[in-house]
């Protein structure tokens, strides 16, 4: 039988992007693999290994990509990171950029980006999947992080790879274009040589293409089993992960003496939001009062993003808006900062724009000055709170550890717990859960409904999961396309 990919005691010269034991593991034709293992447990380092991004010490990757006319794995073999689905890590990006519309003419449009197709009849499939069109003049940085994702999709199936990783492909994108992606992905295997290999944090969400999983534990990798034999040996998870300890701890913390005591805390009147030709919010009214837990839905590209920007004082154009926050009217001589002091903010734009190589610490202390990066020393009181916290969402090991060195999952929970070190009284979670496991999605729920059962908590949370809401949520909010 053909092997496509093969590693035989597979180790890796650089000591830092090593497994514990030796990589053995094939890709043999017509097989489709998940690779499957908790944040952290070394799934990225074992796609570097089958990519050869790190030369081995003995045993070169074997690549055998018949029938592609390319023996050149970087032609055969292209991978989408969890990072790339918010467009290009580059380092030019900022977090605030998306919103700075006097910085577009600096940036291409989604169509100068796009390759040329080979295959028309694959070009309009994808075109039509993911609603390619109405997105094609617009500038890739006004993307949504699911029409980032889209488009990151397109770009890659349009290069015709023999294999295709892809890093959690799945997070990000609306129920229906979820299910769309699962349909498109088992056509293309059954009609071309393509094949699939998928990083999966969220391991419920196996596709029914995928014929087999390695599971990853503990920077091991497991053996290759058939996608039933998985199904047949995984655990459950947990009801609750959340300690009683630690439950307690939250429910008990002090609260601090410059609250603001306000009945409304996002008061919005008929805002509207343009950039260029297309409007994102069109007088929009919406009032959100202390205590109110809030979920906030829509199609990719609704606008939901936006919204939270305008709340969170990101955005220039709050600055021509009817907003008020904490009773306060924007514009009205009150500084952002004042504003960012009350809320706990986390989304998809602030993972990608976190290119600071700062210990993990010192990021979840950023969030005590609202800072993308760290200029001011904490007290040591304030460094107890970052511990805290860290420790509350289970990555008090990963003090130390530089926060580019961890993995997307072990980032997440990172910015999570910036979000809550100085115990906002408003909490905005846009897409909170993306990329973290089973276990860590049941952990952040728990932690999310135990902060909201504080007194005057109140919550704005944005995903396209059903499941990942918590059981606090009070009102709704669907945006629709315009």
């Amino acid at each position: 039988m053909q092997n496509i990919i093969a590693i035989e005691n597979g180790v890796t010269r650089h000591p830092l992007y090593r497994m514990k034991e030796p990589v053995n593991m094939t890709l043999a034709a017509g097989e489709h693999i998940a690779v499957v293992g908790r944040n952290g447990a070394g799934k990225s380092i074992l796609v570097d290994t089958i990519t050869g991004r790190w030369p081995l010490l003995m045993n070169e990757v074997k690549y055998d990509f018949s029938p592609s006319p390319s023996k050149m794995a970087y032609e055969n073999i292209k991978y989408i990171a969890f990072r790339d689905s918010y467009g290009d890590a580059d380092g030019n990006y900022y977090y605030q950029q998306r919103w700075n519309a006097h910085d577009l003419d600096e940036t291409p449009l989604v169509r100068d980006l796009l390759p040329e197709a080979t295959d028309s009849g694959l070009e309009k499939a994808l075109y039509e999947l993911f609603g390619m069109e109405r997105m094609l003049d617009k500038h890739i940085i006004l993307l949504s992080s699911g029409e980032l994702r889209k488009f990151q999709l397109t770009k890659t199936l349009l290069s015709n790879p023999r294999v295709l990783i892809m890093d959690n492909p799945f997070i990000g994108l609306d129920a229906k274009t979820r299910d769309l992606l699962h349909t498109l992905l088992g056509e293309l295997t059954k009609v071309t040589h393509l094949q699939v290999i998928l990083i999966l944090s969220k391991s419920d969400d196996i596709p029914a293409f995928i014929t087999h999983v390695i599971p990853v534990e503990d920077r091991v990798c497991g053996k290759k089993m058939t996608l039933q034999e998985y199904l047949a040996v995984r655990k459950p998870i947990p009801e609750r992960m959340l300690s009683e300890e630690k439950e307690a701890r939250i429910l008990n913390l002090p609260y601090g003496g410059d609250l603001y005591h306000t009945e409304h805390v996002v008061d919005l009147n008929k805002v509207s939001i343009r950039y260029g030709e297309r409007t994102i919010l069109k007088d929009l009214d919406w009032t959100v009062k202390c205590g109110e837990k809030w979920a906030l839905s829509g199609e990719n590209g609704s606008g939901k993003s936006t919204l939270l920007s305008l709340v969170c004082a990101d955005n220039p154009q709050s600055y021509a808006c009817d907003i008020t926050l904490f009773g306060r009217k924007r514009g009205s001589g009150e500084s952002i900062w004042e504003i960012k002091k009350h809320i706990g903010y986390v989304s998809p734009e602030m993972h990608r724009a976190y290119l600071k190589n700062l210990p993990a610490i010192d990021i979840v202390a950023s969030g005590l000055h609202d800072s993308v990066g760290l200029y001011k020393r904490p007290r040591p009181e304030q460094m107890v709170a970052c511990e805290w916290w860290m420790d509350i969402f289970g990555i008090a090991n990963l003090k130390d550890r530089n926060f580019l060195q961890l993995s997307s999952g072990e980032q997440r929970l990172v910015l999570l717990a910036r979000a809550f070190v100085k115990d906002p009284e408003l909490l905005i979670l846009d897409e909170p859960l993306h990329g973290l496991d089973l276990y860590n999605r049941r952990l952040v729920k728990d932690v999310i409904e135990t902060f909201c059962r504080r007194k005057d908590k109140t919550m704005i949370m944005v995903t396209h999961y059903q499941e990942e809401l918590p059981a606090c949520i009070t009102n709704s909010l669907f945006l629709k396309r315009n």
